[in-house]
């Protein structure tokens, strides 16, 4: 299994974007790319080249499912994980997301001292599946 390290992180809101960017770069030690929305997302993966995405689910322009649509179209992302994070976590919601091929999904709001540990256990039961 390879080792956890960038983390691409779609969210259109800029202060979850930093408390999740702390929380991963200074707290998890990985490498984060930030992008406001799924085309920007989209416009920066595969030069990121990311280990996991964590993406928002409800973004203007294009949501969370149709952005992981997207990402599966890009060359080296087909096999990416995608973590969904959203505060809509009802059991039938996140069955859809796994439909969709999510990784996994964290509620939001989000423990900033736990996100990295949570996006790992994630990381390692995706790897473990394969």
């Amino acid at each position: 299994m390879s080792q956890l390290q960038r983390i691409l992180h779609i969210e259109d809101d800029p202060s979850i974007q930093e408390i999740a960017r702390i929380a991963l770069e200074v707290v998890g030690g990985f490498e984060v790319k930030t992008c406001d929305g799924g085309a920007a997302g989209l416009a920066a993966a595969e030069a990121f080249a990311p280990d996991l995405v964590l993406l928002d689910v409800m973004m203007p322009g294009m949501d969370g499912p149709q952005t992981l649509q997207r990402l599966r179209e890009l060359p080296g992302l087909q096999y990416t994980p995608v973590v969904f994070m959203t505060a809509k976590v009802q059991s039938q919601e996140v069955e859809g997301y796994r439909a969709l091929g999510a990784a996994g999904v964290i509620t939001k709001p989000f423990d900033p001292m736990q996100l990295a540990t949570e996006i790992r256990a994630l990381w390692e039961q995706w790897n473990a599946e394969d």
